[in-house]
């Protein structure tokens, strides 16, 4: 690689996040600002969990598909999808038990998973994202038609149901694999 292919050197808030014991968080879904999950980054950022640091897209492209009720889910499959533009939080381990817990971690709805991400000025920074869980990642590429979106934005997002108002008799799992047994 030439000099002038070299990725830029990082951000100085990344490295400040790292000496400060905090993780980047890539998100590109409903946790990023104006969607509905945003509020626990307020929350988290109100108690000194969590600072944005800017807007990244994924330097390999990815998978970026919507589940029921228009959930968004990133793929982690390499080379397939777009770059997925998104924000970067430093964050907290305080910050990431919270993120787990929406995310589902536990319960194989999302995994947390090494991802690179380009910051708007061109730096290249190792950050984590949440992936939708290997066990039905496959099924949703499948069910989209293997076709995905560069960004989550409003109009990608519309028809989406917040948690509180989806059905409670299924879990999620069982939600997804309804989604992905039925037709599109």
């Amino acid at each position: 690689m030439g000099a002038a292919e070299q990725p830029a050197a990082a951000a100085p808030e990344t490295k400040s996040a790292a000496a400060a014991g905090r993780t980047l968080v890539f998100t590109y879904g409903t946790l990023k600002r104006g969607f509905s999950n945003h509020g626990l980054l307020q929350d988290l950022a109100r108690d000194g969990d969590a600072s944005f640091v800017g807007a990244a897209a994924t330097a390999a492209r990815l998978p970026l598909v919507c589940g029921p009720y228009r959930v968004p889910f990133l793929l982690n499959l390499p080379g397939a999808g777009h770059r997925v533009a998104g924000e970067l939080y430093a964050v907290t381990a305080r910050g990431l038990e919270r993120l787990d817990e929406l995310e589902g971690v536990s319960r194989a709805h999302y995994e947390r998973l090494p991802i690179s991400v380009l910051l708007a000025e061109g730096a290249q920074v190792d950050a984590v994202a949440y992936y939708a869980h290997r066990g039905y990642a496959d099924d949703l590429w499948a069910r989209s038609g293997e076709k995905g979106y560069p960004e989550y934005s409003a109009a990608v997002a519309d028809g989406y149901i917040r948690r509180k108002d989806r059905p409670q008799q299924l879990s999620f799992l069982e939600q997804i694999r309804v989604f992905v047994s039925s037709q599109s």
